[in-house]
């Protein structure tokens, strides 16, 4: 195919989002003459019409970046159309419900939104209508099966909530010793940590993610400040269940992203040569190795690692 003519085939398709977009007023403030984005709506929908629904499903289907859908889902239960509640057949999960006001409002929104479809379709011939159905059935079938709409990434992170800080002693308390034989000193090394971020916190220079699959939290890391030029990425976990994924990469991606954004200078951390698969994840980011120490901790001699990432 010349280069002109699919080049051709990408406008035609613009063309047709340009035209779609504003027929169903996407570009308008709020969908439906309502004070909700079309992506509220989408997620109060799948959250209405799904028994058991978590942020990780969402961000999964909807392909939303868990960023922005974490903000978005604060925003929702804020407003009070939303709750997070456990799983009644494992507490562990995390699941997404319409509170009664929530309900309500949604009720509102599907109505109008059938309303809205039944009036476009009214204006088109029996002949038109079919066609029209037909033609969404095609676009609907070709690109379920392309690879570009798939969301493939199974976690998603998210700010800390009442509970999670323990999860974080508990759950590092817990592997280590069945991986690699620490002692409840490492624990403690943990919980010190823990409460000083809590104790300290720096909204503006700080940030701890929790990852989610699943409905489960199944991963962890802080990023915190040490000085005005300085941060340290403390804490990262994957659960052994989640490894493999790419979830640790992307833990470590998220600390270094946000520290160029608070415009720190250097990014640093603190590890030990046994932990292999965390040393190759910072290597592959860029981190290098900047000192060593033998020491004797956690009921083991190890060797201590300090590494830097020049921002």
């Amino acid at each position: 195919m010349q280069q002109e003519e699919f080049g051709a085939r990408v406008e035609a398709v613009r063309r047709f989002n340009r035209f779609f977009t504003r027929h169903i007023g996407v570009l308008r403030e709020g969908l439906l003459h309502s004070p909700y984005s079309l992506t509220e709506v989408r997620i109060l929908f799948e959250i209405a019409n799904r028994d058991e629904v978590t942020a990780t499903d969402l961000s999964r289907e909807l392909g939303l970046d868990p960023g922005y859908l974490s903000r978005t889902l604060a925003r929702l239960r804020q407003q009070g159309l939303i709750e997070k509640t456990p799983s009644e057949s494992d507490a562990r999960r995390r699941l997404l419900s319409l509170t009664p006001e929530g309900r309500e409002e949604f009720s509102l929104l599907d109505k109008l939104a059938s309303e809205e479809v039944a009036e476009m379709l009214r204006d088109l011939s029996e002949g038109d209508q079919r066609r029209l159905l037909e033609a969404m059935r095609t676009i609907e079938e070709i690109l379920a099966g392309s690879k570009a709409f798939k969301f493939s990434e199974p976690f998603y992170l998210r700010p800390p909530e009442p509970g999670d800080m323990g999860w974080v002693v508990h759950r590092h308390g817990v592997l280590y010793a069945q991986e690699y034989g620490w002692d409840e000193r490492f624990e403690a090394l943990v919980a010190r940590i823990v409460a000083d971020f809590i104790n300290n916190f720096d909204p503006q220079k700080e940030r701890c993610w929790i990852a989610e699959m699943e409905g489960e939290v199944a991963g962890c890391v802080f990023l915190v400040k040490e000085s005005e030029t300085i941060a340290k990425l403390r804490l990262l976990l994957v659960e052994p269940g989640a490894r493999g994924l790419g979830l640790g990469s992307r833990l470590v991606q998220e600390c270094i992203r946000f520290a160029k954004s608070r415009s720190y200078k250097k990014l640093t951390l603190w590890t030990n040569s046994v932990l292999e698969a965390a040393r190759h994840i910072y290597e592959k980011h860029g981190f290098e190795l900047a000192k060593e120490e033998e020491h004797h901790s956690f009921g083991h001699r190890l060797t201590g690692e300090y590494w830097e990432l020049e921002l």
